[in-house]
C-alpha cells in the first residue's frame, strides 16, 4: 500500500489540470507522466518546484503548441517545472545527468503510462563523474552568487535554499556509492556533516530545513550558512575526487 503523503489539494487540482492538457494535446505521442523529487515523496516546501517529467515518442511542434498556456498556467501558479524527454534519449540523459536520474529513481511517482525507469539502473561510474561536475558547478556558483548578493541577507537566504537540494542529492550519491545509501537526501546530508574533517559550521541541517521551510533565515545566519555549504561541498568533492585540499577547498567562514 502506497504511503506517500497526499499532494496539496490545489497542487493535485493544478498537477491534473495540466496532465489532462498534455494528453489531450500529444495524444499518443505521450508514453508517460512521472512526477519526480519533492512532490512525489510528498514534502513540498514553499520553495519547492513541481516537478514533472513527459516521456514522448517526439516532440512535435503542432501537438505542443496547445500546451503552451497551460504550461505557462501551471508554472505561475505552482511553479511546475516540466522535463519534456524522449523516449530514445531516455539512456544517454541518465549517463549525462546521473546525479539528477539516480534521485528520479529513488524519487518517483508515476501519474500516467508504465514507469520508464522501473528496470533501469544508472553505472556508478556515471553517478561518480557526474557528482564530480555538480559539486565543482556548485563551489563556483555558491562564491559568485555569495560576491553579488550577500549584502541583502533575504537574499543569500534564497541562494541557500537553491543549493541545498542538489548537495543533499551529492551526499546521497556519494553514500550510495560507498554502500551505505540514506533513507532520504536530507538523512545523507547529515550523515556526511557528522563525519570527522567535515567542516560543521553551526547547525546546517536545521537552518536548512528553516529557509527551505520559510524561504528565510534568522538575522546574521545566511553568511555563515553559505560558507558551510561551501565547505561543505568542498569536503564532498576532495572525497569522490580524490583530490587534495589545496586543490579544492579555500572556503572558510
Amino acid at each position: 500500500m502506497d504511503q506517500t503523503p497526499p499532494l496539496p489539494p490545489e497542487i493535485a487540482q493544478g498537477l491534473g489540470e495540466f496532465l489532462e492538457a498534455a494528453r489531450h494535446s500529444f495524444g499518443a505521442d505521450l508514453i508517460s507522466a512521472v512526477l519526480f523529487g519533492s512532490a512525489a515523496e510528498g514534502r513540498l516546501r514553499s520553495l519547492s518546484d513541481v516537478n514533472l517529467l513527459l516521456l514522448l515518442k517526439r516532440f512535435d511542434r503542432d501537438r505542443t503548441d496547445p500546451v503552451r498556456d497551460p504550461f505557462r498556467t501551471a508554472h505561475a501558479a505552482m511553479r511546475l517545472d516540466v522535463m519534456f524527454l524522449l523516449e530514445s534519449e531516455i539512456e544517454p540523459v541518465m549517463d549525462a545527468f546521473a546525479v539528477k536520474f539516480a534521485d528520479i529513481l529513488t524519487r518517483r511517482r508515476v501519474l500516467f503510462g508504465p514507469d520508464p525507469f522501473a528496470d533501469l539502473v544508472i553505472p556508478a561510474e556515471a553517478i561518480r563523474r557526474r557528482t564530480i561536475q555538480v559539486l565543482l558547478n556548485l563551489m563556483l556558483r555558491m562564491r559568485e552568487r555569495y560576491a553579488l548578493v550577500s549584502l541583502r541577507e533575504e537574499q543569500l537566504a534564497l541562494v541557500a535554499a537553491d543549493v541545498a537540494g542538489p548537495l543533499r542529492a551529492c551526499a546521497a550519491s556519494i553514500l550510495s556509492l560507498e554502500g551505505r545509501p540514506a533513507a532520504s537526501r536530507r538523512e545523507a546530508l547529515a550523515v556526511i556533516l557528522a563525519e570527522p574533517g567535515c567542516p560543521q559550521g553551526g547547525d546546517v541541517v536545521n537552518l536548512i530545513d528553516t529557509v527551505r521551510r520559510e524561504g528565510s533565515l534568522p538575522p546574521g545566519t545566511a553568511g555563515p550558512l553559505m560558507f558551510s555549504l561551501m565547505g561543505l561541498a568542498a569536503f564532498m568533492y576532495q572525497r569522490i575526487s580524490g583530490a587534495s585540499g589545496k586543490a579544492a577547498g579555500g572556503d572558510r567562514g
